[in-house]
């Protein structure tokens, strides 16, 4: 019986959370962001890739995240040797307030703070939209998508909580999403159904965001 292959992302830890430009680390290595809507289930999705239950913090309020969170998922350096820059690797979990209660002038910070993120950010190779795969592409979801689109970056649409639908559902909401990206912008955008709860498309999004990442 042949082993598992193990999780590049087990190892996942916190490093960051940045709420200004120049609290970004240094823009080397590659890092990978996460977008998501109130109660999409960005924070379980990040969990069930890292297989650890608190690494991003799942909120009975949603949009609590109010800064970029880096999470390390570097490999290891050999004991004794310092990493270059350029090894490193993340996960970035970023705040969604096009559509949290918070006030307008936060919003406008955020607004700006992410546009120039997507416009500038080198390091950054690839962006995963979470929806809830009952109520997909909100004009948010369409926004980060448009901004990965823009910048010639790969992008996946993740539709959660696929367990709350039975087969049939769900193969019409992956034909119906994949029909709408096809006809914005061809086949630059990857969709998939995946369910924290049941572990359904784990696998799938492991092997997208490691190709993007180099730790395949």
């Amino acid at each position: 019986m042949p082993m598992a292959t193990p999780n590049p992302f087990a190892r996942a830890s916190y490093r960051l959370a940045a709420h200004e430009p120049r609290q970004l680390p240094p823009d080397l290595g590659r890092e990978v962001a996460f977008a998501g809507r109130s109660n999409a289930g960005k924070s379980s999705a990040l969990n069930a890739l890292c297989q650890q239950n608190a690494l991003a913090r799942v909120s009975k309020t949603p949009g609590r995240t109010q800064q970029l969170v880096y999470f390390d998922v570097a490999p290891p350096a050999p004991p004794g040797a310092t990493p270059p820059p350029e090894a490193a690797r993340w996960l970035v979990d970023l705040p969604g307030y096009g559509y949290a209660k918070v006030p307008q002038d936060l919003q406008a910070h955020w607004q700006r703070f992410i546009e120039g993120y997507f416009a500038s950010r080198q390091a950054l190779r690839g962006l995963v939209v979470v929806m809830d795969i009952r109520h997909p592409l909100k004009d948010y979801d369409r926004q980060m998508l448009g901004y990965a689109v823009q910048r010639g970056l790969p992008a996946h649409a993740l539709l959660t909580k696929a367990d709350k639908l039975g087969r049939g559902a769900q193969a019409n909401a992956l034909l119906a999403v994949r029909r709408e990206l096809a006809s914005a912008w061809g086949d630059t955008v990857g969709v998939q159904a995946f369910s924290a709860e049941s572990r359904q498309g784990v696998d799938e999004l492991r092997a997208v965001v490691a190709g993007w990442l180099g730790l395949a």
